[in-house]
């Protein structure tokens, strides 16, 4: 029997690199723009066009590379950042596998021209599949200008399932924003398809986070800074009073690196308690610079996961840190007890100026006695107790007792005639629901709707019956036409992020679908000049962004579901809240329109709406 087992071709290797470390073109940027910044760049130029599907290049002014070096980047674990295996507990530089180039060149075509200062002439590589084309002399700036062309020409499996350009592109910014944040003294700017997106040239850190996000997140940042044996941890968090359900700007970096952290991410939840409602974040940039030693980055092939020796102790560090940013610049409220400087002709308990004014005295009925009839009583109280109830309401002092003695043994008749027995009882359905026409709703916590049913009793939670009808509505009316819109009386202006800004230009029809009419003012603000009908004391900035961020981390490319999004998304804002007290008409109506749903029972997102207690439930409860 011959050997079974052999050695896969470079190529093959090269493909299955790519699979984990080029994901879609994001990946490329994000790899490229790296190996730039390791390369000492002061300058940064991302060029993309159809996001990223037709060509991504990447222009900077590093160090540059020789002809041989040039050749050897694209070689697998060929890397000038390590060269042993403890140079892993070590790392202060971005790549260090040595893989990046080597799976791009593997499903892309690639042209590198490349210049070190001083050489009187460059090299020019061209790259297919892992094959080179052409590798020459060339006469180019200094640095290094990388250009990929057609990603996973050669495996259409994978160019099939990359998402649609808006997303696509949106996920390119995403990455492009997490690079430039921790590199403010880098000059970067992306364009797209010839439309600048970004320019951003180096500054202070608080100013690279505004030019990125806008200059509203300005004053809403407080300044954290602490160093400890352990970690250095300086940023920004938002205070307060930023705190949003969603689209908030939440991120941490270790060394210069992009990371998530579940586990950092509670801390700074645990720092804000009580202080923010709850579903709501704040925003937050925090940088840690701690010992390379100490962590461990080389456990995810995209680098975001990153495990810290010290897990429990930073976490201790950053809830103290957070705490002490928040009561340094007073975003928690305090009570002040300091007098000094107080005015003098102000009397303070304690102090020997005495009050001008009488302390008052309460006026005491001492014979008042709620049993007698000792209170003058009008014409009218007089009628009252001369009615057919004056046997219990008597007005004389004796005999009051009376009225508990024959509590205790008398058989009380109710009066029923006003009450009608129910003629048809109740047959829940998914489709539809049969209510009676003298049916009566009670209201029980503010949350749930109770009526009797032919089973025992329904429970409806308001807040999801109210958006199941929401939603069923501006699903309907957004196929039929455009949903009425009330016009602000003052347009509100908002700033949006880059990648926002990619998403509500994909969904600017469907917005206007909505009701909500927006305009582009440039520079990422957009002015919200009308919202849907019912909408009204609502945030505007708050319905926009929470419809962007709906589909952002949905990520549909079908129009139909990202209608269904943004519906769902305005359903929830528009719904009555948990808590509201609803009239017996309001609650009649409520009723009336879920059941004329196609299906009442859940809502749009899956969640329960109806519940039937079971008249056997009840009877148990009285055995």
């Amino acid at each position: 029997m011959s050997d079974i087992i052999h050695l896969l071709p470079d190529t093959v290797a090269n493909q299955i690199a790519a699979g984990e470390v080029i994901q879609r073109p994001a990946s490329v940027v994000k790899e490229l723009v790296e190996n730039a910044i390791d390369a000492e760049a002061r300058r940064i130029d991302v060029v993309i066009i159809d996001a990223g599907k037709t060509s991504i290049q990447v222009i900077d002014d590093g160090l540059g590379m020789t002809e041989t070096d040039a050749r050897m980047a694209f070689e697998r674990h060929a890397t000038s950042k390590i060269s042993q295996a403890a140079d892993l507990f070590a790392l202060r530089t971005m790549g260090f596998r040595g893989e990046a180039l080597a799976s791009i060149a593997a499903v892309a075509q690639v042209e590198l021209r490349t210049r070190r200062e001083g050489d009187q002439y460059g090299t020019k590589l061209t790259i297919e599949g892992s094959q080179v084309v052409s590798l020459e002399p060339d006469a180019c700036a200094k640095g290094s200008s990388f250009l990929v062309r057609n990603l996973f020409f050669n495996v259409p499996a994978r160019r099939k399932f990359l998402k649609s350009n808006q997303t696509e592109l949106s996920n390119i910014v995403q990455e492009f924003e997490r690079v430039a944040l921790v590199h403010p003294e880098i000059s970067f700017s992306l364009t797209h398809n010839g439309t600048s997106m970004m320019v951003l040239p180096p500054t202070s850190l608080r100013q690279r986070i505004i030019n990125i996000f806008g200059k509203r997140l300005n004053e809403q940042l407080l300044t954290v800074e602490v160093d400890t044996s352990l970690v250095r941890l300086t940023g920004f968090i938002g205070k307060p009073e930023a705190a949003r359900k969603k689209g908030v700007h939440q991120y941490f970096f270790v060394n210069s690196r992009f990371m998530r952290h579940g586990y950092f991410h509670k801390a700074v939840l645990e720092a804000f308690d009580r202080l923010v409602a709850d579903g709501e974040q704040v925003p937050y940039f925090l940088y840690f610079d701690v010992d390379p030693a100490n962590i461990d980055v080389n456990i995810h092939p995209t680098k975001t996961e990153i495990k810290f020796e010290n897990e429990l102790a930073i976490w201790q560090i950053i809830v103290a840190a957070i705490r002490e940013a928040l009561g340094r610049f007073n975003a928690v409220p305090t009570i002040d007890f300091d007098t000094e400087g107080r005015p003098e002709d102000i009397p303070v308990f304690g102090s020997s100026v005495e009050l001008s004014s009488d302390v008052p005295q309460p006026q005491v009925d001492a014979t008042f006695n709620p049993f007698t009839t000792t209170r003058k009583t009008g014409e009218n109280s007089n009628k009252f107790a001369s009615n057919s109830n004056k046997s219990v309401f008597s007005s004389s002092s004796e005999g009051w007792e009376s009225l508990y003695t024959s509590a205790a043994g008398a058989d009380f008749e109710h009066d029923t005639d006003h009450i009608q027995a129910p003629e048809d009882d109740v047959q829940l359905s998914l489709s539809s629901v049969g209510m009676e026409s003298a049916q009566l709703y009670f209201q029980f916590k503010g949350r749930y709707i109770i009526t009797s049913v032919k089973s025992g009793l329904m429970i409806i939670e308001q807040h999801r019956a109210h958006l199941r009808v929401l939603f069923d509505r501006y699903i309907e009316q957004m196929t039929s036409g455009v949903i009425a819109s009330q016009g602000l009386l003052f347009p509100e202006v908002i700033q949006l992020s880059p990648s926002e800004c990619v998403i509500l230009e994909h969904l600017e029809e469907d917005l206007q679908k909505l009701g909500l009419d927006i305009t582009n003012l440039g520079g990422g603000s957009f002015s919200v000049n009308a919202i849907p009908t019912g909408a009204e004391g609502l945030s505007p900035e708050q319905i926009v962004r929470d419809m962007l961020h709906c589909v952002m981390e949905k990520g549909n490319n079908l129009s139909d579901e990202i209608q269904q999004r943004l519906a769902l998304s305005l359903a929830r804002q528009t719904a009555i809240p948990v808590g509201q007290v609803l009239g017996e008409d309001e609650m009649e109506n409520l009723v009336d329109s879920l059941f004329a749903c196609s299906t009442p029972n859940y809502t749009p997102d899956g969640k329960v709406i109806i519940a039937i207690l079971q008249q056997e439930d009840v009877d148990r409860l009285f055995n």
